[in-house]
């Protein structure tokens, strides 16, 4: 691909990228007990090529592992683990953050360690499914979370952030977005409460600017990039109707912060047209546009060349190709992604998949 912007490098207050492509954070359920693993340590050194890589959603505390085989920055262990990706990208001149979650209502009491509790904003029942180790079950009905435990979540995501820089990260991105914890506090269909974390929206939008003030304060802003999603419908969120006032109000409150970036998740069919553009526009730093799972090439060449200071991540075409960046420099074709290995344990569906130089 000729004279690609998307190619190019990118340079900003916070980033030093070798180009504008981003790998978005993907969940691959093979960290086993819980803990990165050599073959992670692998996958991602192999896609170093791309500008920046976020990771897979990494819970900071047991309470937020509400899938199977989800990674943890809460113990010495994990940190230890986490090492040696950050290693091999750094290896490879790559950049890493590592993207902090906590799943909330999103989970099932079967998927959490001895000691582990399904919290939320309030006690209300996600709807849906969720895998277990004995097969879909519903969501488990949360308990709603008293102030010290917002409080004590809170301090887990800055211990993990902490743990993150101390495992090699280049920084890290809150998960605000997709229908897990942080979101669940902003999105008036998981949050009914009547303290100061509910009702208006400067309360509903409370917990997730405290997490990225303190996480900030902690880690230096420069290192903290956030996500969020709004119009999403992901795990059972409502569309309510101050939106759009909610998302404004928090974009102008993280202005405060000179985070390193905003990402804005784009999977819904329900995003109003140019939104997403208006609600980046409205942010003073470095924006990161998603199209989901996958993303047409000549769509994010486009979005990159009109929208100054702009990053896109790319999903699926990351996960099936390792040398993506080399791929697109090349116009060649790419491999396409087996879903039935994207959660399996192991190395089939994760290190599998041929670089050009072994497919020719």
């Amino acid at each position: 691909m000729k004279n690609s912007k998307l190619l190019s490098p990118f340079k900003s207050n916070s980033l030093s990228l070798n180009n504008h492509a981003v790998m978005a954070p993907m969940t691959r359920s093979r960290a086993i007990d819980n803990i990165p693993n050599d073959i992670m340590a692998t996958y991602y050194g192999l896609r170093a090529s791309a500008g920046l890589i976020i990771t897979e959603a990494t819970s900071p505390s047991i309470n937020g592992l509400g899938y199977p085989n989800i990674p943890g920055a809460y113990s010495d262990e994990q940190t230890a683990g986490w090492k040696k990706t950050t290693d091999a990208v750094h290896a490879n001149d790559g950049k890493i953050f590592l993207q902090i979650m906590h799943t909330g209502r999103i989970a099932h009491q079967l998927n959490l360690p001895e000691g582990g509790e399904v919290l939320a904003p309030s006690a209300i029942q996600a709807a849906g499914e969720i895998f277990t180790s004995e097969g879909p079950k519903a969501h488990t009905t949360p308990r709603a979370m008293t102030l010290a435990e917002i409080e004590q979540a809170e301090e887990e995501f800055v211990q993990a952030a902490k743990n993150a820089i101390e495992a090699g990260f280049d920084g890290i991105e809150i998960h605000a977005a997709n229908g897990y914890l942080a979101e669940q506090f902003i999105n008036t269909g998981a949050n009914q409460r009547t303290d100061k974390y509910g009702g208006s929206v400067e309360n509903r939008t409370r917990f997730v600017i405290e997490i990225a003030t303190k996480i900030a304060n902690a880690i230096g802003s420069d290192k903290t990039g956030i996500r969020i999603s709004p119009f999403s419908e992901f795990n059972d969120m409502l569309i309510f109707d101050d939106m759009r006032e909610t998302y404004a109000y928090l974009v102008e409150q993280l202005n405060g912060l000179n985070l390193a970036y905003l990402h804005m998740a784009g999977m819904s069919p329900k995003i109003p047209e140019g939104y997403l553009q208006e609600l980046g526009a409205a942010f003073n730093g470095t924006v990161i546009y998603n199209g989901g799972l996958g993303y047409d090439l000549e769509r994010a060449e486009k979005i990159v060349s009109e929208n100054e200071d702009s990053l896109v991540s790319i999903g699926f075409p990351f996960i099936s190709n390792p040398d993506l960046i080399e791929r697109i420099a090349e116009g060649a074709d790419l491999n396409e992604v087996d879903q039935e290995t994207m959660y399996t344990s192991g190395e089939e569906g994760y290190l599998t998949y041929p670089t050009l130089e072994k497919a020719n």
